[in-house]
């Protein structure tokens, strides 16, 4: 679908498309057309962040140049999230948003596009599906998906993949 609607676009189309997509959200209504390139911008990027994980292996993974920075600020905040198996409120409660608003934010300046809608599994055993994903920031996404890594929680989607001979 993604392809499709892309090839659709032709070269100058994706170049705009490419374009609006490098502004920020709120210098946009709420077109569908623009909505639909988000969504796919983030379904490709989780497309190839699966792949990525499913062929190298997760621990010498390197997201960001601030991977060491996003880890060691996300364990202090949250200490105690369970990263194997999130769940919605985990990000999205009132409460989590108070909590995640300040360690986004101090990212700001840090990691590019951090604030930018991607997509998350909730469970790190499964692929992206409608049910196992959920919409949070890029960086929420580094800050979880570092921490999957490094705690060795995407090994298995490394693992279950059948070796190539």
């Amino acid at each position: 679908m993604s392809d499709e609607m892309l090839a659709s676009l032709g070269v100058e189309g994706s170049v705009a498309a490419a374009n609006a997509l490098s502004h920020p959200a709120d210098a946009y209504g709420n077109d569908p057309r623009l909505e639909a390139m988000w969504a796919m911008k983030a379904f490709n990027h989780a497309e190839i962040y699966f792949n990525l994980i499913s062929s190298v292996d997760p621990k010498f993974l390197k997201l960001t140049k601030q991977d060491d920075q996003i880890y060691s600020s996300f364990r202090e905040t949250f200490k105690d999230l369970d990263v194997k198996l999130l769940k919605s409120g985990d990000l999205k409660s009132d409460k989590a948003k108070e909590i995640w608003r300040p360690f986004c934010n101090q990212f700001e300046n840090i990691v590019e596009d951090y604030n930018y809608g991607t997509l998350l599994r909730l469970d790190c055993t499964k692929d992206y599906t409608e049910e196992n994903t959920i919409f949070a920031t890029r960086v929420q996404f580094f800050a979880v998906e570092i921490a999957r890594n490094r705690e060795g929680h995407n090994d298995g989607v490394f693992t279950s993949k059948p070796s190539k001979s």
